[in-house]
């Protein structure tokens, strides 16, 4: 623990100085797993507030995540390393796409990834704001759920993101309590759809 706290004390003065990019390929790089805690806001083309909602996300590299609303509604995303379920509580419904389609869609999916979120994606620095780094992330695909993300990176990781859909619409997350590579049993990254669920997609 002492080495690996060593480690990162000296890797701070160079990560100051690395813009958005590099900040991004050191956390695919060195971060295989992590859990954290989100807060969400969508705001609609007229930056009025439609939609706020907070819960926990995990993930373990490649393509393996759990994207976890809790507050106000329960929705539960799993990515399994190949397909991706959404699961809406109230509606008992589930929606199933394959991995790579729900890449350029799915937050979760973009975090979760390794290097192939460089061949998905065009990575641009654009400066920092506020004390974070940021990234925008333009998806090769035109058919993908959203016209750009930026990701606000921080000296040891994400820290916030904002995702521009096709609408005008924007949904900004804030994370909290980084904790890094910890151990996730197989059964975080599983999902069996609920008996008598509807289930749509692939």
């Amino acid at each position: 623990m002492r080495a690996l706290v060593l480690a990162l004390l000296l890797a701070l003065p160079s990560l100051a100085r690395a813009d958005a990019l590099e900040r991004f390929r050191t956390f695919v790089r060195e971060t295989q797993s992590a859990r954290m805690a989100f807060e969400q806001k969508v705001f609609d083309r007229d930056k009025r507030l439609v939609q706020a909602s907070s819960g926990t996300f995990a993930f373990q590299r490649p393509g393996r995540f759990r994207w976890q609303i809790r507050v106000p509604y329960e929705q539960l995303i799993v990515g399994d390393g190949t397909r991706v379920w959404i699961h809406d509580a109230d509606l008992n419904q589930v929606t199933v796409r394959s991995m790579g389609k729900a890449l350029g869609s799915t937050p979760a999916a973009l975090l979760a990834g390794d290097d192939e979120v460089e061949r998905a994606f065009d990575l641009v620095s654009v400066g920092e704001i506020a004390g974070l780094e940021w990234l925008e992330a333009r998806p090769r695909d035109k058919d993908a759920g959203f016209e750009r993300i930026r990701l606000g990176m921080g000296l040891l990781g994400v820290e916030a993101m904002e995702l521009y859909d096709h609408f005008g619409q924007t949904t900004l997350l804030q994370f909290s309590r980084l904790v890094r590579n910890p151990t996730f049993l197989p059964s975080t990254f599983q999902f069996t759809p609920p008996k008598g669920a509807d289930v749509l997609g692939e």
